[in-house]
């Protein structure tokens, strides 16, 4: 787990006690690493950086991550003076990642960082099978180089939606899926969405019962104004959605973009 990297890009509210749920359906969890950074010099001034800081990492240790803390070091480009931060803490992860894949039969990648590209290739090459797992700005050649690639923003309650009252998939829930079909000259169509958590996500079509896919109707006048019709079915663009029961089946409503899954 990649945490700055998915921190920025889309997954600042992931819940990692879901996280790991997620991991636990891939089979017998043997690590779970977070590799985080702390800026020291900000925190002998931030107060309430510092204290919010520790405590995210005590809260993700409390449930079973172990953590890496690297700290920031500042640097001055000499051209202009400007100060910027950095805690390179991909060596971390590639080294970790080289001597615990002998052991391992699955690696799940939590981090959309193309620098990972090589690494990834590298351990599929020694026998692990890897998925890659994020929300925004996810490098294409890492999606691409990895067995799977998982688009957080599917995974049921992974970020958390805006209606934690009502279960995930049941009438009057929020969910989000993918537009899987689209009738382009009657302006309806059908979102796919994740029942619950499953390894068997290769199983799209939801007419097999042991796909976790399920499908919920849309009309073209519950899209997004920024979504163009001629652009559907779209594999890569998560919607978001309230999903209601209707009288032949799930209906999603009031559809509005989550993210992309790294186009």
């Amino acid at each position: 787990m990649d945490v700055s990297n998915i921190y920025l890009s889309g997954g600042g509210r992931m819940r990692y006690d879901v996280l790991r749920q997620y991991a636990m359906t891939h089979g017998v969890i043997q690590r779970l690493d977070a590799y985080v950074s702390f800026d020291v010099e900000r925190a002998q001034t931030d107060k309430d950086y510092s204290e919010r800081s520790r405590g995210f990492h005590e809260a993700i240790r409390s449930i079973g991550f172990h953590t890496t803390v690297k700290e920031v070091r500042w640097y001055t480009e000499p051209e202009t003076g400007r100060r910027y931060g950095k805690a390179d803490l991909d060596s971390y992860i590639v080294v970790d990642m080289a001597v615990q894949a002998p052991h391992l039969d699955y690696v799940i990648l939590v981090s959309g960082d193309g620098d990972f590209v090589r690494p990834v290739q590298y351990i599929r090459n020694m026998g692990c099978r890897v998925e890659v797992l994020a929300f925004e700005s996810v490098s294409n050649e890492l999606r691409k180089e990895a067995d799977v690639f998982t688009s957080g923003y599917m995974i049921p309650e992974l970020l958390p939606t805006n209606r934690r009252e009502t279960p995930w998939g049941a009438h009057g829930s929020t969910v989000r899926g993918l537009c899987s079909y689209y009738n382009q000259e009657e302006g309806y169509g059908f979102l796919s969405y994740l029942k619950t958590m499953s390894p068997m996500t290769w199983i799209t079509d939801t007419r097999n019962p042991d796909s976790p896919y399920a499908s919920a109707f849309f009309h073209a006048t519950d899209l997004p104004e920024e979504v163009n019709p001629t652009t559907l079915p779209n594999r890569w663009m998560v919607l978001e959605f309230d999903l209601f029961q209707g009288d032949k089946g799930m209906v999603g409503l009031n559809l509005r973009i989550a993210g992309s899954d790294g186009m």
